[in-house]
């Protein structure tokens, strides 16, 4: 397999370009940094391309590592001859692969090996090619012994080279690839209850074809296999798939029944034990390979939200018995004052911390309350609703996701050593309305809550799946290189987490930076490292306004001269005149002039523009105060609004202001049909919705989008 012509057709792709872009690849270039900076060369490319072409090339690389393992190995063995060595190389999946070199894999202790060591594989070979023996009695004798390590008896003798027959079957290649596509067609997957737990009850008798079965409830039935509830099997035509091993092995009557018991045996024992292992495996991983495409979009969707910028923000951590924490943070996200109320059971002192939050909105001019959707939001969202009644303050249901993870952290420690946990997450609450991206860096990204049995995946995949989605994020958006945490240095482009450090460091001991080159004096941070970091990094108010602006400096003099052939200064960047002289530029005229390609052109115009801009800025973000607040209050057929605030292949999951999500099922969101819910919906989308049904004693909501339209 050449792994470049493989990409190219995978990803239908020019493969001239596939060689250019693994070129970049090799060279150290991060993914965010060839999306933005390398157009030219990739033909555009956007990010998302790009990650599946990285993930692409790093399987293919995979595959081909272990196909020149198992090449070596077959030749160490002195099996390798032309033809397997040519089927080996023909192989495009990994379980083709693996099934050729099934025969030869060394093989921990088997019936199959113990009845070789006692010398039964010329008698197994004699009934599998059914060689006709004149006394086939005697000549099984002459296998039998009374030395230790050898058959003691006739009946010993046949066993062993049946075993040895069973195996051989099962590491048929044809057999299996067919035996597999058989399974996978006609096999039915079922389920059964092994001990009580409510939440799986809809699988206690459950069953469903193989080939038909969502993503989503393979990896329910996993969770409640791992977790003792289920059992779970899969059944299928055994007698076809029996008859077709027997078709291809039984060719005369000679030794049939003898060959009849070895082949049902490798298929009960040996095939079917097998393939159904892989076949699960294989459908977990579609699975999870599902399952990541929602949590992607969904996680991006929440990092991209527009931040609520300019404005003092009360953070509101609900409780009962510990008592409500609040924190205070101003528009430049510094804390002015944290304290905490009790306007909750048990202690009930509604006056006393009424007049709490009226005083701080007097003093410190509070414009928002984010309050946590966590133990006692539903208590503490109709204390806030009386005490805002006579204000303007408006307030905002905040997710509280990771708001522990972060709080009990070592960064959290680090950033607030003097205030407990639960202060930390109301300032988690308040800096999450102002700048989300910045605050949601600080967790782990499968600590957000946006995915789907994100506890049942390959955990090192989806910790790398989405560390990339918050990498492309953060340096789509760029950071301010003097404002930024170390967490949010970290996932920019060509930034470790020690170079952060060092980062950090530097303007510790020197001040703010006043130009990006002087990122050059950082401590080991080297051409490579400014190449990839640089043009994602903003400086405000510094010496150059270029580095406020996603220009790289490999482009500032291309820049500077457009200016100055266009008759302005770099000083009038972003000025209304500068704007006006560059929407009337001809691209075609100045890429050749210039010599600049016109997409990296457009990019270099669109910053000069618009310096510092945030592209976060062209999303909405909505505040609901809403009239419902508790699942009791909820009526079948009322019409609300809510908002989005997950979305599953099943559906979506809707926040009506009442700390119990509603769902929405795949067939309740459109009128058209939909093949995912994602085909319609995206995370934070204001919905309105009909209620379908309640369940108080589950605390389950069935809404309805398509039936409030």
């Amino acid at each position: 397999m050449n792994i470049e012509e493989q990409l190219a057709k995978d990803l239908d792709l020019n493969l001239n370009r596939v060689q250019v872009v693994i070129n970049l690849i090799k060279e150290g270039n991060t993914i965010p940094f060839i999306a933005r900076y390398r157009k030219e060369m990739t033909g555009n490319m956007d990010d998302v391309t790009l990650r599946a072409f990285e993930e692409r090339y790093n399987y293919l690389l995979s595959f081909k590592e272990r196909e020149k393992t198992i090449l070596t190995s077959l030749e160490e063995q002195g099996v390798l001859n032309d033809e397997l060595k040519a089927k080996i190389e023909s192989c495009k999946t990994l379980s083709e692969l693996e099934d050729l070199y099934l025969p030869y894999k060394p093989k921990r202790k088997t019936r199959a090996s113990v009845a070789k060591a006692k010398g039964l594989l010329p008698l197994a070979e004699v009934i599998l090619k059914q060689k006709r023996i004149d006394d086939f009695s005697n000549f099984v004798s002459s296998f039998v012994s009374e030395e230790e390590n050898k058959a003691h008896s006739n009946e010993e003798a046949l066993q062993g080279a049946k075993d040895i027959i069973a195996e051989i079957i099962s590491d048929d290649a044809d057999i299996r690839k067919v035996l597999r596509k058989n399974i996978f067609f006609d096999g039915i997957i079922k389920t059964q209850k092994n001990k009580d737990n409510h939440v799986y009850e809809m699988y206690y008798d459950y069953q469903e074809q193989v080939k038909r079965i969502p993503s989503h409830r393979i990896l329910a039935i996993n969770r409640g296999e791992n977790e003792g509830v289920l059992k779970v099997k899969i059944e299928c035509d055994n007698e076809r798939n029996i008859s077709f091993i027997k078709k291809k092995y039984v060719r005369f009557e000679t030794y049939q029944d003898i060959l009849f018991e070895a082949i049902e045996d490798s298929y009960s024992r040996l095939l079917f034990p097998s393939l159904e292992n892989e076949l699960r495996s294989e459908l977990s991983k579609k699975a999870e390979d599902k399952a990541l495409i929602v949590f992607k979009a969904n996680l991006k969707e929440l990092l991209m939200e527009a931040p609520i910028k300019e404005k003092t923000v009360l953070g509101f951590d609900p409780a009962y018995r510990t008592g409500c924490k609040l924190a205070c943070v101003d528009k430049f996200s510094r804390v002015l004052a944290t304290g905490v109320i009790y306007p909750t059971p048990p202690q009930n002192r509604v006056e006393d911390s009424k007049k709490v939050i009226l005083d701080w909105i007097k003093k410190y001019h509070i414009d928002l309350v984010s309050l946590g959707n966590g133990t006692a939001s539903r208590e503490s969202e109709a204390f806030l609703k009386d005490v805002l009644k006579d204000t303007s303050v408006e307030y905002i249901i905040t997710d509280e996701s990771g708001a522990s993870v972060y709080s009990a952290s070592k960064l959290g420690s680090e950033e607030f050593p003097d205030f407990d946990v639960a202060l930390r997450s109301a300032v988690s609450m308040a800096r999450r309305v102002q700048d989300p991206l910045c605050e949601l860096v600080k967790i782990p990204p499968k600590s957000i809550g946006v995915g789907q049995y994100q506890h049942d995946m390959n955990q090192k995949r989806l910790e790398e799946t989405l560390d990339n989605v918050v990498i492309d994020c953060v340096n789509y958006v760029g950071v301010n290189l003097n404002t930024a945490s170390k967490s949010l240095l970290s996932y920019i482009s060509g930034i470790s987490s020690s170079l952060a450090d060092n980062i950090l460091q530097y303007k510790k001991e020197n001040g703010a930076f006043k130009s990006k080159e002087e990122l050059k004096k950082v401590k080991k941070l080297g051409p490579k490292a400014y190449e990839q970091c640089a043009g994602f990094l903003r400086i405000e108010n510094g010496l150059n306004p270029l580095d406020n602006t996603g220009i790289h400096p490999e482009n500032y003099l291309k820049a500077e001269e457009i200016i100055n052939y266009l008759g302005y200064k770099i000083s009038d960047i972003g000025s209304d005149k500068l704007s006006e002289a560059l929407d009337n530029l001809n691209l075609s005229e100045i890429s050749q002039k210039f010599d600049i390609g016109e997409l990296t052109l457009n990019d270099i115009i669109v910053e000069l523009k618009k310096p510092g801009r945030d592209v976060r800025d062209l999303s909405k973000r909505v505040i609901l105060a809403h009239d419902v607040t508790t699942i009791e209050e909820l009526k079948i057929g009322m019409i609300l609004q809510g908002t989005v605030k997950n979305i599953m292949d099943f559906g979506a999951f809707v926040d009506i202001g009442v700390h119990q999500d509603g769902l929405v099922h795949i067939s309740e969101i459109s009128s058209n049909h939909i093949k995912h819910p994602l085909d319609a919906l995206t995370l934070h989308q204001v919905v309105k919705v009909k209620v379908l049904a309640v369940d108080i004693a589950k605390k389950r909501i069935s809404l309805s989008i398509k039936q409030a339209n």
